[in-house]
Parts: structure tokens; sequence; C-alpha cells
């Protein structure tokens, strides 16, 4: 049985290429959790077993193991840094305790940092931060510390300050021991005195930490003040007090690759980050009377949790991964509450990189592995059944970018596939466009819909084709016409013959089709005037100058005659066709483009390059607002300009600017682009 005094539950987060995972090894090594250091470049992280990450060498998903530390039990969640994949790391933030924020010392604070900080402020996780590959060319700790304390709010405080860089970076001052500690090769330290010329820059910031730490709490600024400095004791208190009221985040450095440092960050984690029942308590709903309620983090609560991730595999089934919020779970059935089902269940696991640790009770602050359950999918709440509770669903990132999906053989088998990967990554969507019969995969970026499509292959065996998505154009007209559509054909035995005149005229847009009878006696029978307009309607559907729908049109029928044997229904409908698409060509025919609706979010240095970029796609910039340090961009596009915006923003922001779209309206397609349209048409009939 765990004590949830002795568990700490991490999330370690930053940019792509900050060493995360890397780290993440070098913390399970140490602890003996692991039996060799695993490195993501030779693909021998226990932490990027994927293939896909194997072969890419970054994290595609959100990985999980635990270590023991100073008798803690500690759990660790290794996130992606590339924005293809960042929703993982958003959900694993969402149900950690306290963070990692790994920055890289050559990199130092990149653009995506930003955006793992603000998951940190969003959910106030106690945080600590890592300075990575001290040992690499061009390292530069104090640099790195200073962009951290110019761009964020984190208060960061070094309490290990480096000794030498690059390849002569060897150890850390613990400014807290006041010692020198050097690095051995199996991550553990020797402690020795602390380099002359490092002295005075030591005992400087041990005073400047005291007066911080102080600070915090009244009782040591008292004993602060009356004794003029803090035990060691009084320091660690002090700096755990601040770290949890998030005041303070305390600063380590590093060398990740050959395993330098991690015993001391393993220790941070251990003194210095938060318990469970030391977190605020969670807050929830009653299913049944929509009340706020709350959760502590403690074990004799009503248990209680919520599922962040669910792995998909062809063989085991579906991996439901949940963190235990509140009580203790145990035995082989829970309620969900957001399905309002209980779910029977065979055994608990504790996941352990690929592989799985069967376990037989688990309480708050754990990460939990159930298998093959019914009914339950990420976001959903996990309780006891006597005493509910709903937490909020999880938002997944929205998808920016849409492709055209088909199969190169077994469509059946491809959408199947699908489907369940559609339960394990939630920024995965799957639509069917009606107007061009294309279903359309949307995800939030190029790679990760790449990635989609090589674990559709590895994992399932199918085959899955990306097409850029057709652009639903639509046609209609901008003036009136009056035209006669006669149908008339002998050929031996009985004839065809149908004639009618109509009036076509434009609609206001969205009314898509009106019919109006003004036949005055008995010049077409009753029973051919339905045919006339099932006739138009059919044409419309293929349109008249470029192969999509006619909408947006009025047709009166005015005139026409018949004959007693020839004329028949259908006779009748192919006239109504040939007026209409005889008429169609008289009344001004245009082309329509459906304009979406964009809001760009984006940092103020880059407002001009969007606005500029919008206004080379065709776009109309609408207005601005202003969020934090962000500008809001609100414009309408054509979506023939924006099929790839995603990648483009990108690079025009350094990773810095992010959107959403969603469909307006149509628009006139502008002349010297509707004749190309009209153009290609004709070449391919």
């Amino acid at each position: 049985m765990y004590d949830v005094k002795q568990i700490r539950n991490t999330v370690i987060l930053g940019h792509g290429n900050s060493g995360k995972t890397t780290l993440a090894e070098a913390l399970l090594f140490t602890a003996g959790a692991v039996k060799r250091l695993g490195k993501v470049d030779d693909g021998s992280a226990s932490m990027d077993f994927e293939e896909e990450e194997i072969k890419r060498q970054v994290s595609t998903g959100a990985a999980f193991n635990h270590l023991n530390w100073k008798k803690n039990e500690i759990f660790l969640i290794d996130t992606p840094g590339d924005d293809n994949f960042v929703n993982e790391s958003k959900f694993a933030a969402q149900v950690a305790d306290s963070a990692l924020l790994v920055v890289g010392a050559v990199l130092g604070v990149r653009n995506q940092t930003e955006r793992f900080v603000d998951f940190v402020r969003d959910r106030k996780l106690p945080c600590l931060i890592c300075i990575t590959k001290m040992d690499r060319e061009r390292a530069n700790f104090k640099k790195t510390v200073d962009e951290i304390k110019e761009s964020f709010e984190l208060n960061p405080v070094v309490i290990y300050l480096p000794i030498g860089a690059e390849s002569n970076f060897k150890g850390v001052v613990d400014i807290v021991g006041n010692r020198a500690l050097l690095f051995k090769d199996d991550g553990t330290v020797d402690p020795a005195d602390i380099p002359a010329d490092m002295a005075d820059e030591v005992a400087s910031m041990r005073e400047n930490m005291m007066e911080y730490v102080a600070e915090t709490d009244d009782d040591l600024i008292e004993k602060f003040l009356e004794e003029g400095e803090l035990s060691d004791e009084d320091l660690i208190t002090g700096l755990a007090a601040g770290v949890r009221l998030g005041q303070i985040a305390p600063v380590f450095a590093c060398a990740a690759l050959n395993n330098g440092g991690s015993s001391v960050i393993l220790d941070g984690i251990s003194d210095l980050l938060p318990s469970p029942d030391q977190c605020p308590t969670v807050m929830g709903t009653d299913p049944g009377t929509g009340d706020l309620i709350e959760r502590r983090g403690t074990a004799d609560a009503p248990f209680s949790a919520q599922v962040f991730k669910t792995m998909a595999d062809p063989f085991a089934g579906r991996l439901t991964i949940f963190r235990v919020f509140s009580g203790t779970l145990q035995g082989d059935s829970f309620y969900n509450s957001s399905k309002e089902t209980s779910e029977r269940f065979g055994q608990l696991f504790l996941m352990e990189g690929k592989e799985q640790k069967p376990v037989d009770s688990v309480v708050p602050g754990m990460i939990v592995a159930v298998a093959k359950l019914k009914e339950t999918t990420t976001g959903d709440t996990l309780c006891d059944v006597g005493d509910p509770i709903l937490y909020d669903a999880l938002e997944p990132m929205p998808p920016v970018i849409s492709y055209a999906v088909s199969a190169t053989k077994d469509e059946e088998k491809l959408f199947a596939a699908l489907t369940r990967l559609l339960d394990e990554d939630l920024t995965l969507k799957l639509t069917r466009e009606q107007q061009t019969h294309e279903v359309l995969i949307s995800g939030v970026g190029q790679i990760h819909l790449e990635a989609i499509k090589e674990k559709l292959k590895r994992k399932f065996g199918v085959e899955m084709e990306l097409a850029i998505p057709k652009i639903p154009y639509r046609e209609t007209l901008k003036g009136k016409a009056k035209i006669q559509g006669k149908h008339k054909k002998q050929s031996g035995g009985r004839g065809q013959y149908g004639d009618c005149t109509v009036e076509l005229e434009p609609l206001p847009q969205g009314e898509h089709f009106e019919f109006v009878d003004k036949i005055v006696g008995g010049v077409i029978p009753q029973q051919y005037r339905p045919a006339v307009e099932k006739g138009v309607l059919e044409a419309m559907e293929r349109g008249v100058i470029a192969g999509y729908p006619f909408v947006d049109l009025k047709v009166t029928l005015i005139d026409g005659s018949y004959h007693n044997v020839d004329s028949s229904e259908m006779a009748f409908k192919i006239a109504g066709s040939l007026a209409f698409k005889k008429g169609v060509q008289e009344a001004n025919p245009i082309l329509l483009e459906p304009i979406m609706e964009m809001e760009i979010r984006v940092d103020k240095e880059h407002v001009g390059d969007v606005m500029g970029d919008l206004n080379s796609r065709r776009g109309k910039v609408l207005g601005m607002d202003s969020a934090d340090k962000y500008e809001i961009v609100n414009a309408q596009v054509p979506q023939a300009e924006i099929q790839l915006y995603a990648p483009d923003l990108t690079s025009m922001t350094g990773g810095r600017g992010g959107f959403t779209v969603k469909f307006s309206h149509y628009e006139e397609v502008p002349a010297h682009i509707a004749e190309k349209i009209i153009a290609d048409f004709k070449a391919g009939d």
C-alpha cells in the first residue's frame, strides 16, 4: 500500500529538443528503475518506445514511469515538445501535481516555451526549472536564467549553481547546503569544497536566497530578522512552502545525456514538490444537483479519478490511463459518472514505459492503467458510485489542418482503424464533406497527420492516402433570363416531345431554390409541370459552368406546349434541364467560394507579418483584440487560400501563432480565379 505523503506526481514540460526524455531516462536510471541509461538518438529510450518516436527522434505521446527515491514514489509523465503533439502535454499538465520545466542551456527560451509556461500558470503548478545540456558547446547558464526571468513570471531562484560549463561541466554548488557536489558516472554526487573562485558569488546568492525565502513566511522573516540567517532546514522548509504557493521556481543545472546531476534533481522533487495531500482540493460537480463539491488528495476520501489518455492497441485492445485524485481504488469496478454507467476491469496496472506492472490498489497521485473498458473514453470521470463527482471534461486543442482521406485498398478496414485512433487522440477529427463526398481527416498539424498515417500502417496494417481537399465551390447567377427549353425526338414508333419556357432569376443567398408555376390554361398539362422542376433540380446538382452545385435560383414556368401522343414526364424533365442550362449561360453565371472566419492569436511583433500575409490571401481583417501578451486578429479568408495555413503561420511567427477557423458564408470568386477554375473543369471533360 502506497503512502500518499510519499507520492510525487510531476509532468516534464519543455520545447522540442530541450532534453525532456533524456532527463527522464537519467532520473529513472539513477533511481534504479531502469537497468541502462536510455538514449533518444539510438532508439533505446524507455519513454520513447513507439516506432514513430524512434524514427523521428521526438516524443509523439505522453509516456509514464515511476521510481523510488528517498522512500518517495515519484510518478513521471514525459511529454512531447513538438506543436503537433502538444495536446498530450496539455492533458498531462491538467492532471499533474507539479512540473519540471526543461530549458536547454544552448537554445535557451524558445517561442514554444511560452506555451508550456502557460500550462504551468493556468494550473498553478508548483514548478522546478531544469537547465539541461550544460555540457554542450555554447551552453550558457546565466544567459538562460536571465531569459527565463525576463520572459515569464515564474520567480526563478538558482539553488544549484553549475561548476564549469561545456566539456568542463563537472558539478554544481548546493547554495542551500553551502557545498560543492561533484558528479559521478552513476548520476550521484560526491560532496566537496566550493571552488575558491566561486566562494564570493555563492555567499552572495545564499544571502539573497535567505531573504527571498524568509519573505514567503511570517515566522521565517521574524527568525531571519532576529538571528540574521536561516538554518539549512529552515531554508528547505521555506523553499518547499514557496514552491507550493507558486512564489518560487528553484533552478537546477544538469547534463542528462551523461547523467550529470540527476540525483540532485531527484532530491529536489522529493524535498520541494508537494504530495497529493498538500495540493489544493480538486473541484467538481455533483452529477445529481450540479452543486460544486471538492475532493482532497487523501487515501480516506471518496475515490475519484479522471481519464486523460487512451491507447489503442490491435492486440491488447484499449488501454485507459487515469490519474487518481482522491480515495483508494481496489477491487474490480468503478462508476463512470460522465457516462452514468459502472465499468468492470480485470487488473490495475502502473505504466513503466511500454511495460505494465500489476498492482492491487491505488491512491491519490498515481497514474494507473486498465485494459478493455467498454464505455470509458478520454476525459471521463471515474468515482465511487455511492459518492459520485463529475470533473470538467478535458478540452482538446482545435484541429487546424484537413486532408481528404482514402484507402489504397480495404476502405472498411481503414475507417475501422481510424475510429480506434479517434478514441486515442481527441485532436483527430473525421468528417464528411457533403458536397464533394470526401471524408476529411483533421489534425493539429502536418506532422501529426503523417504520424497517424505511420501508426495506422504499423499497428493496423492499413495504408491511408492523404490529398488536398476539394474546395466546395458553388454556382449561381447574377442576372435574369427568359429561355425556351425544347426536347423533340422522333425515331420510329412513339416520339418524345416536351417544350417549356422559363424565367430564371437569383434568390437571396441561402434560399437555395424556388419554383413558381405560372402556366395559364392548359399549354402544359398539370401532370407534366412537376417534371420541369425535377429536370431543373437534377441539372442544378451538376452545375453548368464548372460542375459545382447550383444554388439560390428562382425558376418561373410561364409557357410551353405539348403533344397528345409524344409528351411524357421524361420529355418535360429533359426540356426543363435544357432550359436551365441555356438560360444560366445568358444570366451572368458566377462561381461562389466558401469564406472562413479566422481568429489568429499572435505575439505583438508578428502582427504586421500576419496581416500582410492575410491580405496576400485575399483576406479581410475585421478587427483586433488584445489578450495578455497576444493580439487576436479576426479575419475572413477564402477557404482555398488557407488549406495549408498551419505550417505557414508556424514558420511566419516562429511557432508563436495559433488559430481557429470555422465556416462563415459564400462569396463570389474573383473573375480571374473563376476563369482558371472553369478552364480546369473544361480541360477535365
